[in-house]
């Protein structure tokens, strides 16, 4: 039996400089293992780091690798001492490794300190835009009821990341209702799952962008207001939004970077928290003495382990959460339409996640 997936090939030109294209692939599926499952795939989700890993901008980049960490499918065949009650379910991937359900809540237990997320590199072999894909049967969870294999395949990374950046590195002291949130860029998976999530807690809700799409969104999943990040000052104009008897901020959730520690000083309560996810901006950031007398937490966050993804997902069923999809494409063998996912998300146009159907008879 044989698999199509999709990966990268090489291409002349220097890291950042290229952009490796896509290609369609068949090979032999692995034998299950003793405690496997084989997961017909039903869809698979676009995050940052497959752009990055496009331009070999992402450690390990690796070719002939299925991309892609976000999946969701139906378990198809299992292996000799795998639970007999997985067979035909709906299961989402957890989309890292070295980060296993016993391990810290500090990091994972990996050497390097990393969590290696699965798709494109050379620390896993796999990769969730494939036709059929094996797994351990501890790596999975079941798909929650009221979501669709697309809205299931949107969560994986996005969830996870936006789940820990607020419910372990913010801290429930800073997500609780009442609380007083700032979710900078929105439009994006995870800052759109963090605010989904904060709202969910009860937490008052704040938002940046630029494109009014986004300002539409954000208001009608709950967002108390929007500023303009590209004005000058912006931190000004949002702290005027807020309740003239609480003009400050418990947390800001961050996947930009830039100048935000800065802008962070003025907006944050003393001893607030910054949570920083990702460095869309910049790869490095400045870390004024201003921040120092204000005793603010700066913390980064990447992924979680798979505790977290059982919670998180565990959340999602009961407080029923949807998560934003903003395109989906049909096919596995339709690289034109995937390829214009990644055009999209390289313009930053995307509000809510890019997904990939490999299922016809997949709907939302």
């Amino acid at each position: 039996m044989k698999t199509q997936y999709i990966t990268i090939s090489p291409t002349p030109g220097l890291r950042g400089q290229v952009f490796y294209p896509l290609t369609l692939r068949t090979a032999p599926i692995p034998p299950l293992q003793s405690h496997s499952l084989l997961i017909k795939i039903s869809a698979a989700a676009l995050n940052h780091r497959d752009l990055f890993l496009r331009q070999h901008l992402y450690p390990g980049t690796t070719f002939g690798v299925p991309l892609l960490a976000d999946g969701a499918g139906t378990v198809v065949d299992i292996g000799p001492q795998a639970s007999p009650g997985w067979l035909g379910k709906r299961v989402v991937i957890y989309p890292g490794a070295g980060w296993s359900w016993p391990s810290s809540l500090e990091g994972p237990e990996d050497e390097a300190g990393y969590v290696w997320i699965i798709g494109g590199t050379k620390y896993n072999p796999a990769g969730t835009l494939s036709d059929y894909m094996v797994v351990d049967q501890g790596e999975v969870e079941p798909v929650p009821g009221h979501l669709s294999a697309l809205q299931a395949a949107a969560l994986p990374v996005a969830g996870l990341t936006a789940w820990r950046a607020l419910m372990v590195k913010a801290g429930v002291g800073n997500c609780r209702p009442g609380s007083q949130i700032l979710v900078t860029g929105i439009g994006g998976g995870v800052a759109l799952m963090v605010l989904l999530f904060a709202v969910k807690m009860g937490a008052r809700v704040w938002v940046t962008s630029s494109r009014r799409e986004k300002v539409e969104e954000a208001v009608r999943l709950g967002a108390m207001g929007v500023v303009n990040y590209r004005e000058e000052k912006w931190e000004e104009r949002i702290l005027e939004l807020l309740p003239k008897e609480r003009r400050v901020f418990d947390a800001v959730v961050d996947g930009a970077g830039g100048n935000i520690i800065d802008r962070a000083v003025k907006l944050l309560k003393a001893g607030g928290v910054v949570v920083i996810y990702g460095m869309t901006s910049a790869p490095s950031m400045s870390f004024p003495m201003r921040a120092v007398l204000k005793n603010l937490d700066i913390r980064g966050s990447a992924l979680g382990s798979r505790r977290e993804f059982a919670q998180m997902m565990d959340f999602v069923r009961e407080k029923r959460v949807v998560p934003v999809i903003g395109r989906v494409v049909h096919g596995i063998d339709n690289l034109d339409a995937i390829e214009e996912l990644f055009d999209i998300m390289r313009s930053g146009r995307q509000t809510g996640k890019l997904v990939i159907s490999l299922d016809p008879e997949t709907k939302l």
